[in-house]
């Protein structure tokens, strides 16, 4: 008798916690991974940077095989350009120790209150702004976000909370509900805006328990995406982009200026445009936070605003980010 194929059961779907713990951490691996083991004593810096390499393998997937210039690789891949002194270059290049209001809070500009929800990335970004912060110090997520929410609570001017971090996405749902089960008691916050890559680069995490969360959420939703080329988008991407959008969010994408990576026209009309195709609505372009290991991605602010110039008359006006600086102790972005 001849029986019937039985269908191979398929192994079960990884969550994103599992996907984020495979994460690459070691640069030689990295290289292998890319078929670039051969450029390891050009490539990568002679000793340790401080900042270690974290970048998930479905991310890595997106590289070009080969390419050291790839611009995701640019962007995770430790160099030796890091361990370069620079003037003008500090560990606290925005200001952020100055304007601490509690623990975890930061109070930049009027109505709104950012929280440093936590330290954790699963990404390390080597241009990265908070690469020096103080995060075990603080973190607004500690002890129930208590002291966070009482700095909220008691300035009603604050109608915005802004999650930021490292990642807030990397808090566990369970995390993220108490925050929402509190924010229902400050009447004065109508807007939850949160910060992350994670939808980017572990599209996964964007599941069924953070939607669920988001949609119940009785706040407008704005989630600010950080993508700087129109590589970091695939099909995964798009899907999350696409929950996100269905559990009420409004989508913008912020970008940094990096050389090597995106300084180029055709770079940021693809990253734009490509963006759009996911929903997602370019918001700012920022240039260079002057943060200490990262001068060489610095792009000068002619050539910056030649290429926003260049954006203008190619793409039409809802698709060209603003072209902004953040200067430590002013009370908004400053154009550039």
């Amino acid at each position: 008798m001849i029986t019937a194929n039985r269908r191979r059961a398929q192994p079960p779907a990884r969550n994103w916690q599992q996907l984020w713990r495979e994460a690459v951490t070691d640069p030689l691996e990295l290289l292998r991974l890319l078929g670039l083991q051969h450029r390891a004593a050009e490539l990568l810096p002679g000793r340790d940077t401080g900042f270690a390499l974290r970048v998930p393998r479905g991310f890595v997937a997106r590289m070009r095989p080969g390419d050291p210039a790839d611009p995701l690789l640019r962007q995770v891949l430790p160099l030796a350009a890091e361990l370069e002194a620079t003037p003008g270059y500090s560990i606290d290049a925005v200001g952020d120790l100055a304007a601490r209001s509690a623990h975890g809070v930061l109070q930049k500009y009027a109505g709104r209150a950012l929280l440093i929800a936590t330290g954790s990335c699963a990404v390390n970004c080597r241009y990265c702004f908070r690469r020096h912060f103080p995060y075990a110090e603080e973190t607004a997520a500690a002890n129930h976000w208590r002291e966070a929410l009482a700095a909220v609570t008691a300035d009603t001017s604050i109608d915005e909370l802004i999650l930021s971090g490292g990642d807030p996405l990397s808090l566990s749902n369970a995390k993220l509900v108490e925050l929402g089960q509190a924010l229902q008691s400050l009447p004065h916050v109508t807007r939850l805006r949160i910060h992350s890559r994670l939808p980017v680069v572990l599209p996964q995490r964007v599941d069924e328990g953070l939607t669920g969360w988001l949609a119940a959420l009785p706040l407008q939703k704005v989630v600010v995406l950080h993508a700087n080329h129109a590589n970091e988008f695939d099909a995964e991407v798009d899907a999350a982009c696409a929950r996100l959008r269905e559990a009420g969010c409004t989508l913008l994408n912020q970008a940094v200026l990096l050389r090597g990576v995106n300084d180029d026209a055709d770079a940021l009309a693809a990253l734009s445009q490509r963006g759009f195709a996911a929903g997602v609505l370019p918001y700012y372009l920022h240039q260079l936070d002057r943060v200490l290991g990262a001068a060489h991605f610095e792009v000068d602010d002619t050539v910056a605003a030649a290429l926003v110039e260049a954006l203008r008359t190619r793409l039409p006006g809802y698709l060209v980010p603003r072209l902004v600086r953040e200067i430590a102790g002013e009370k908004s972005k400053t154009p550039v």
